[in-house]
């Protein structure tokens, strides 16, 4: 095995800070040497709260400045989704392994691209942040899967909701993140597509509503949307993603098959804990996505690590990223003008 992997981390956002975190402290192999933001204040809160092997860190403003820093080798990127595509193919031609956050891109061509640009690298590790995959329930749902447990599968069903934000935090990054199908549904599709052992999809559809935030109109977003895919062997797949959860973040999905059914993430709460007063039962829902797939982050990231430091291939393909990519883009389209899936991989 390698030396301990000294990676720089480029975005310290909210999912930023919480990569960090598991990269300076939790990930067995990973040493974390340097961080980029053109943010200042969240540089300083880099220097001031992740440490590394030598009990400091370089802080640079952008991603060519961290490239630079002494003996660095990968780049874990927690971007904004416009530049990921450009970022990770940037990051590959200066010789580090790169993890990049979902989606790798808006668009299926630039998808291509950093594919392209792998390819032509086989000895760096490629992988984008499909972190639900390491979450243990759908693991075991996909091991049951294929050992034939549900027998015949039919039907997948997934639901991926975010909590009422009164401020509208996201509305602002709506122009950049490719619209709710990119940006929510594609976990779902992700997970969808590795269940069916990469079944081909051959229709899409997809409707949505905008009444919570209507701001999201001026970049023809929506706040909630439902999707169907089917797939060649006869599988479909239906969606339903929102910013609307009026009991907090959930994720789930139920598999339904001609021997048996399973039902994943349905009913979890914030606590174990139910409150009843006055004839009625109140339980507390989950606040964000951290609640849910912590465990999940931490995952991913030392199968990252491991990955580079054993010399395997990357967890997760860029392939699969690409096809997530062109699925989402397909739902996104569907809305405008439904029909026929386009451009098949």
């Amino acid at each position: 095995m390698s030396p301990a992997l000294r990676i720089g981390i480029v975005g310290l956002g909210r999912l930023g800070k919480r990569h960090a975190e598991n990269l300076a402290l939790r990930v067995p192999g990973a040493v974390l040497v340097a961080a980029a933001s053109p943010v200042a204040a969240e540089r300083t809160w880099a220097e001031q709260n992740l440490p590394s092997i030598s009990n400091s860190l370089t802080t640079y403003d952008d991603l060519p400045g961290l490239l630079r820093h002494p003996g660095l080798d990968a780049v874990w990127l927690v971007t904004p989704t416009s530049l990921h595509a450009g970022q990770t193919v940037l990051a590959l031609e200066a010789g580090k392994h790169v993890f990049c956050e979902k989606p790798l891109a808006l668009e299926t061509r630039d998808c291509d691209a950093v594919i392209e640009a792998a390819r032509s690298r086989p000895g760096q590790v490629a992988m984008v942040g499909f972190m639900r995959r390491f979450d243990p329930a759908y693991a075991e749902a996909r091991r049951q899967l294929r050992e034939g447990a549900l027998g015949e599968l039919f039907h997948i069903h997934c639901a991926s909701h975010d909590p009422i934000d009164p401020h509208g935090f996201f509305v602002k990054f709506a122009p950049t993140s490719g619209g709710i199908f990119l940006d929510c549904c594609i976990h779902d599709l992700d997970l969808v597509r590795w269940m069916l052992d990469g079944a081909r999809p051959l229709q899409v559809s997809a409707a949505g509503t905008r009444r919570m935030y209507p701001a999201l109109e001026a970049c023809g977003d929506i706040d909630t949307g439902f999707a169907t895919i089917t797939f060649e062997g006869g599988a479909v797949a239906t969606f339903h993603v929102s910013r609307t959860s009026h009991r907090g973040y959930e994720a789930t999905m139920s598999l339904n098959g001609t021997r048996g059914a399973l039902s994943l993430g349905r009913d979890l709460t914030r606590l174990p804990l139910v409150t009843e007063r006055d004839g009625q039962r109140c339980l507390e829902g989950q606040p964000d996505f951290f609640a849910r797939f912590n465990d999940a982050f931490l995952l991913e990231a030392r199968a990252f690590v491991a990955a580079v430091r054993e010399g395997l291939p990357s967890p997760l393909s860029l392939e699969d990223a690409r096809e997530a990519t062109r699925l989402a883009c397909a739902l996104r389209d569907a809305l405008v003008q439904p029909g026929a899936l386009p451009g098949q991989a």
